[in-house]
C-alpha cells in the first residue's frame, strides 16, 4: 500500500511568485487586449467608453478576479473541485466554466493557425496581400494604395489585395456553412503545428508552464512597444489616435455601450471559467493574492489601452496613405488581424519587417491563453481524479488525448465552411452572456452561501490585510445586481449572428448556437437539482448539506481563536460543575 502511495506523483506548486504572476499576465492579457478593446472605444465614444468600462472593472472584475484567486490558493484545487470543498450546491459553475474552456480550446487555436500561416508568408520576397495578380486574385482586386477607399462591405466592385487573401487564399471560404467543402491543408498542417506547440509547453504542468511564460508572455511587450513607437512616427498616426479616445459623452446613454463593455471586461480577466482559480491553486498559502490581483488587474486594463494606440495610429497612418476617414479602415477581430492591419503594413517602408513583429505577437499573446486553457482543464479533472492521473505519465497520456480530441473535433473549422463554424462557436459558445451569467451564481453562491465574512477573513489570514469593505459589498449585491441586468439585456436586444455583414446563417445554425449556449449556462441549475435530488433526507437537510464548506479547509486565525474560546469556556464550565460537585 506504501509502495503504492509514494507512485502518486504531489500536485506541486509554482517555482517561483513570478511564474505565477507571469502565467496570470499571459492568460488575461489575449488577443482581445489588441483587436476587440481599441475598436470598442472607437466604435463606442472613444474616451467615454472608459467610464463603463471603468464601472465595471471595479465592481465585477477586481472583485471576481480577487475571489477566484483566493478561492484557489485557500482550497489548493482547481476549478471544479475547489467548489466541491466550498459549496457543493454551486459545483454546477465549475463544470459549465470547464466547458466554455474547452469550446474555446477548440475555436481559438484556429486563431493560432492562421497567425502561424501569415508569419510564414511574411518572409516571403514580396508579401503576398500586397499586390493583386496571384492565382486567387479576381478581376475586382485592387491594392489599397493612395486614392483607393477600401472595401469592407462589399457595395463597390473592388476588393482590396488583403481581403482576397484573406477569403480566397486562408480561408478558401465558401458561399456558407452549407458549403464545407475541401480541407485547407496547409491551414490544417499549421494546426498540427500550434497543437505540438502547446502540447509540450504544459505536458510537464506546471514545472514546463512556469519556464515557459518566462518567454511567451513577457516578448509579446518587445512587440507591442516596437509598434506602438513605429506606429506613432507614421505620418496621420495623430489623426487614428483622435479617432480612438476622442470623447462623445452621448454614447453614456446608449445600454448596448455598457454591454459591450462589461462582456470585454469578463472576458479579457478570464474570469467565471475557472482559470484564474486553477492557476491560483498552485501558490502557497501564504501568498499575497490581494496585492496581485490588483496588480494583474492594471495591468491587463493598461494594455488594453496601449494596444489601443498602437492600432489605430497605424490605421491613421493606413486612412492618411487612402485618403479616407479612419472608420472607413477600422476593423475589430479578424478582420483587425489579418486584413486592416497587414494592409497597413503593406504600405510601410520594410514591410516584411513590421508584418514578423505584428505576427509574432499576435501568436504569442494567443498562445499563452490557449495552453493555459489546456491547463486549467488538465488541472481541474486531475484534481477529480488524482490517484489515477497523479502517476508517472497519466498526465502526459491524459494531454495527449485531450489534444487529439480537439484536434480531431475542429478539422471541419479548416475546411473551405470552417469559418462559419468557427464564428458561430465564437458567437454563442464562448460570448459574453454565458460568462455574465456565470458570474451571478459565482457571486451569489460565495458571497452568500458561503458567506462575504468568511471569504474576507480567509484572505486576511493569507495575505494580513483585511479587504476593503467594497469587495463584500460587490459579492453580495453590486456584482451579481450588474450582471444579472446585463445579462437580461443582452438576451433582449439579441441579435443573430451575421457573417462578414452580409450572411445570414440557415435557421438550423441558429439553433444549433443557442445549444452550444445554454449547453454551459444550464449545467448550473442542472447540477444543483441533481445533487438535491440525489442525496438523501430531508429537503432542509440536503439543503444545509450542500451549502455546507468540507470540515478539512485549513482554519484561520480567527476560526481558531474561537474554537480555542469555546474550548476555554467548555473547560471552565466542567471546572465550575465540578467544584459546585464537590462543595455538595
Amino acid at each position: 500500500m506504501e509502495r503504492a502511495n509514494r507512485k502518486i506523483e504531489a500536485r506541486g506548486h509554482w517555482g517561483s511568485k513570478t511564474e505565477f504572476l507571469l502565467a496570470v499576465a499571459g492568460n488575461v492579457v489575449g488577443l482581445g487586449n489588441v483587436w476587440r478593446f481599441p475598436y470598442l472605444c472607437y466604435s463606442n465614444g472613444g474616451g467615454t467608453f472608459l467610464i463603463p468600462y471603468l464601472v465595471f472593472v471595479v465592481t465585477c472584475g477586481v472583485p471576481l478576479f480577487l475571489m477566484e484567486t483566493a478561492m484557489g490558493q485557500y482550497t489548493q484545487e482547481g476549478g471544479i473541485t475547489c467548489w466541491q470543498r466550498l459549496c457543493p450546491l454551486a459545483e454546477g459553475v465549475g463544470y459549465a466554466g470547464q466547458l466554455i474552456l474547452l469550446y474555446s480550446c477548440m475555436s481559438y487555436i484556429i486563431i493560432l493557425a492562421w497567425a502561424l500561416f501569415y508569419l510564414a508568408f511574411s518572409f516571403s520576397s514580396q508579401l503576398p496581400w500586397a499586390s493583386c495578380g496571384h492565382m486567387w486574385n479576381t478581376d475586382n482586386c485592387n491594392f489599397a494604395g493612395k486614392n483607393f477607399v477600401l472595401n469592407w462591405t462589399g457595395q463597390t466592385n473592388s476588393t482590396s489585395a488583403a481581403t482576397e487573401f484573406w477569403e480566397h487564399r486562408v480561408l478558401s471560404l465558401s458561399g456558407g456553412i452549407e458549403e464545407v467543402g475541401n480541407v485547407n491543408w496547409e491551414i490544417l498542417l499549421c494546426l498540427i503545428a500550434m497543437w505540438i506547440i502547446c502540447y509540450f509547453c504544459i505536458w510537464k504542468g506546471i514545472k514546463s508552464t512556469g519556464k515557459v511564460v518566462y518567454f511567451t508572455a513577457t516578448f509579446p511587450y518587445v512587440m507591442l512597444l516596437v509598434l506602438l513607437i513605429r506606429g506613432l512616427t507614421l505620418p496621420g498616426a495623430l489623426q487614428g489616435i483622435m479617432f480612438y479616445v476622442y470623447p462623445d459623452p452621448q454614447h453614456l446613454l446608449d445600454p448596448q455601450m455598457w454591454m459591450e463593455a462589461g462582456t470585454q471586461v469578463f472576458f479579457s480577466y478570464s474570469i467565471t471559467v475557472g482559470s484564474i482559480t486553477t492557476l491560483g491553486s498552485y501558490n502557497p498559502y501564504t501568498n499575497n493574492c490581494y496585492r496581485d490581483s490588483f496588480w494583474l488587474c492594471l495591468l491587463n486594463s493598461c494594455t488594453s489601452v496601449v494596444a489601443g494606440f498602437a492600432v489605430f495610429s497605424v490605421l491613421g497612418f493606413m486612412a492618411h496613405e487612402q485618403g479616407v476617414a479612419v472608420e472607413d479602415v477600422a476593423e475589430s477581430g479578424p478582420g483587425l488581424a489579418f486584413i486592416a492591419y497587414p494592409q497597413a503594413v503593406a504600405l510601410m517602408p520594410l514591410p516584411h519587417l513590421w508584418a514578423v513583429c505584428f505576427f509574432i505577437m499576435i501568436l504569442l499573446l494567443g498562445l499563452d491563453t490557449q495552453f493555459v486553457c489546456m491547463e486549467v482543464i488538465i488541472t481541474s479533472v486531475t484534481d477529480m481524479f488524482p490517484t489515477v492521473l497523479r502517476r508517472p505519465w497519466r498526465r502526459e497520456l491524459f494531454l495527449l488525448l485531450f489534444c487529439l480530441f480537439c484536434f480531431f473535433s475542429q478539422i471541419v473549422m479548416v475546411t473551405e465552411g470552417g469559418i462559419y463554424v468557427f464564428q458561430l462557436f465564437d458567437y454563442y459558445a464562448c460570448n459574453g452572456a454565458s460568462l455574465v451569467l456565470l458570474s451571478v451564481f459565482q457571486s451569489l453562491a460565495v458571497g452568500w452561501i458561503f458567506g462575504a465574512e468568511r471569504m474576507c477573513d480567509i484572505i486576511e489570514d493569507m495575505t494580513g490585510s483585511y479587504p476593503n469593505f467594497i469587495f463584500k459589498l460587490c459579492w453580495k449585491y453590486l456584482t451579481p445586481l450588474i450582471s444579472l441586468a446585463s445579462f437580461i439585456y443582452s438576451l433582449v436586444e439579441y441579435q443573430p449572428l451575421i457573417f462578414n455583414r452580409w450572411y445570414r446563417y440557415p435557421v438550423w445554425a441558429y439553433m444549433l448556437g443557442w445549444l452550444l449556449a445554454l449547453s454551459s449556462i444550464l449545467l448550473v441549475p442542472g447540477w444543483a437539482l441533481g445533487r438535491l435530488l440525489a442525496i438523501r433526507g430531508s429537503l432542509k437537510q440536503r439543503w444545509l448539506y450542500l451549502c455546507s464548506p468540507d470540515s478539512n479547509l485549513p482554519l484561520t486565525r480567527k476560526q481558531r481563536a474561537e474554537i480555542k474560546e469555546l474550548t476555554v469556556s467548555a473547560e471552565t464550565e466542567d471546572l465550575i460543575i465540578i467544584s459546585d460537585g464537590e462543595k455538595q
